[in-house]
């Protein structure tokens, strides 16, 4: 009888989230417009897709954002949460975890927004910098140079330090067992050694979740791509979802846009299954 009180949520997940999913794993093998009736070209979608250089590049480009935006997501809150959890005062370690929470609140968007004005080639933040700087010859297109315009948004997740994995990697530092702190500590052990020794191994478990929600997101984001070039200058920042969402709502090519999606699940699933195999704490490896 309480099963039926979860029964419209399962309901409710079926339609709007297993339903569709299944979907398009299945009209990726049609050619189809969401219109029209659906006709059947089996793995011809995929064959285009790796005939298709706009495709292509577009996978290149995704999986430089993945592996950048893995390697920022997880350094750089990690050590923070470290820092924050050296502080012997309770009262500071909680200050700096409310400093770094508050840019949670504002609207992703916005940041974005920003980027833009800081990147913009003729009033822009960087240029108007570098010119003040007498660095003038160094001034860019930053999102207008097919050479720079990945890196120049690779760069917007730098130096930043993400809300979500810094309260993970903190959550995982307090609940370390202070007598493995003390051991460490009477065997001599100074604080960058009983990091790398003792808690790094622990936090394992802490850095897989972390990596897998990196790789989701790298994967799956592509608002900030649509907002700052629209997969531009040329197709140099094009990524697999906003391909995706081009053919699928500017094209009208349902079946095609869903071999992208396929695609991009098994990617998805593929390096999380890397990630989770790979990536073992001491607590799995005990158990």
């Amino acid at each position: 009888m309480h099963y039926l009180y979860v029964l419209p949520t399962f309901i409710l997940l079926i339609i709007f989230m297993y339903y569709p999913s299944f979907s398009a794993i299945f009209h990726s093998f049609f050619i189809c417009d969401g219109a029209t009736q659906a006709k059947f070209t089996g793995m011809g979608n995929f064959v285009r897709m790796w005939q298709d250089p706009v495709i292509r590049q577009a996978f290149v480009n995704v999986l430089k954002l993945t592996a950048w935006g893995v390697l920022v997501t997880t350094s750089a809150p990690l050590f923070t949460a470290r820092l924050i959890f050296a502080l012997r005062s309770r009262r500071a370690q909680f200050i700096f975890r409310v400093l770094f929470v508050i840019p949670a609140v504002v609207p992703q968007v916005v940041t974005w927004f920003v980027w833009a004005f800081i990147y913009d080639p003729l009033s822009g933040l960087a240029n108007q910098t570098l010119q003040l700087l007498g660095l003038g010859a160094l001034q860019q297109a930053w999102l207008g140079d097919p050479k720079i315009a990945l890196y120049a948004l690779m760069f917007m997740q730098f130096p930043y330090v993400f809300t979500l994995p810094l309260l993970i990697f903190t959550a995982g530092l307090q609940g370390i067992s202070p007598e493995l702190i003390d051991a460490a500590s009477i065997d001599g052990a100074g604080g960058i050694s009983r990091f790398f020794r003792v808690e790094l191994p622990l936090l394992l478990g802490q850095v897989r979740l972390v990596v897998v929600l990196a790789i989701l997101d790298a994967i799956q984001n592509f608002a900030y791509v649509l907002i700052l070039t629209n997969g531009g200058p040329g197709n140099a920042t094009m990524v697999p979802a906003l391909a995706l969402y081009r053919n699928a709502f500017s094209y009208n090519k349902m079946g095609y846009a869903s071999a992208i999606g396929t695609v991009i699940f098994l990617l998805v699933i593929g390096l999380s299954y890397i990630n989770l195999r790979s990536v073992r704490s001491e607590l799995d490896y005990e158990a």
